[in-house]
């Protein structure tokens, strides 16, 4: 009988799953090839329940992040009549990219202690420590980064671009641009209601090279020796064969 009541007590502890995310996605594997000039990626799903809709507006949030990799931030003064760096912080960990897409404002469905248990907005996604006493403003640093990044399109964030029908199916699309670090994106979908997280999905999209791309890259990284002399020799023969081009116009 005791066994019974500790049992009881124990499911009645356990979160009930009232809401959860069924997604698809129109591609999983995105190659990276000699004429690849970016893609797009449809996210389309659903939302599965136990039962009624729950009172509350509902959110969906779709984050998918690129491959993290320190960036060192360099701030340069003019002294003297030129510019030379006076200041430097290392960001330990910036997404090369980074996309959020959500049915209504960020701020309207997630709080912000969410977002700092979940890292979903964009300065939450970077993460920046130990930069140097010496800088006393490191913060600004973290943001250059990411001015300089949503300027090229790696960085962004796309309100009111989920489609939310009947608080149950939604999609939305992310364009990817063309210059794409290969790598695992992580991708990640929330619920929210009242700005509260219930329910998450994880998923991954494979960015990999094929083809040239794929053997000039591991060329680079395997033998550098023979890449650097192939990529002098080829640099010869355009500049030779642009000369004869201009000697035969003349």
């Amino acid at each position: 009988m005791r066994v019974l009541i500790a049992l009881a007590f124990m499911l009645a502890a356990l979160p009930l799953r009232a809401e959860e995310v069924v997604l698809g996605l129109s591609k999983n594997e995105i190659s990276i090839n000699t004429t690849f000039d970016g893609s797009e990626i449809l996210l389309f799903g659903a939302i599965k329940r136990d039962g009624a809709i729950p009172e509350g507006e509902l959110g969906v949030i779709v984050a998918i992040a690129g491959p993290s990799q320190a960036v060192s931030v360099r701030r340069k003064e003019r002294r003297f009549g030129i510019w030379v760096n006076v200041d430097a912080v290392e960001v330990d960990a910036a997404p090369s990219f980074y996309a959020v897409a959500t049915n209504a404002r960020l701020s309207e469905v997630l709080t912000e202690v969410e977002d700092l248990r979940h890292r979903i907005s964009i300065p939450r996604a970077i993460r920046s420590v130990g930069a140097p006493t010496s800088v006393s403003d490191a913060q600004t640093f973290t943001e250059a980064v990411i001015r300089i990044r949503k300027a090229s399109g790696a960085y962004k964030i796309e309100e009111g671009a989920v489609d939310l029908a009947e608080q149950t199916l939604f999609q939305t699309q992310v364009e990817l641009p063309a210059n794409l670090t290969e790598g695992a994106y992580a991708t990640r979908i929330f619920l929210t209601r009242e700005g509260q997280v219930v329910s998450r999905y994880e998923t991954v999209i494979d960015v990999r090279k094929v083809g040239m791309e794929r053997w000039l890259f591991a060329l680079s990284r395997e033998q550098p020796i023979l890449y650097g002399l192939m990529s002098l020799a080829i640099a010869i023969a355009a500049g030779w064969g642009a000369s004869a081009a201009f000697r035969l116009l003349r």
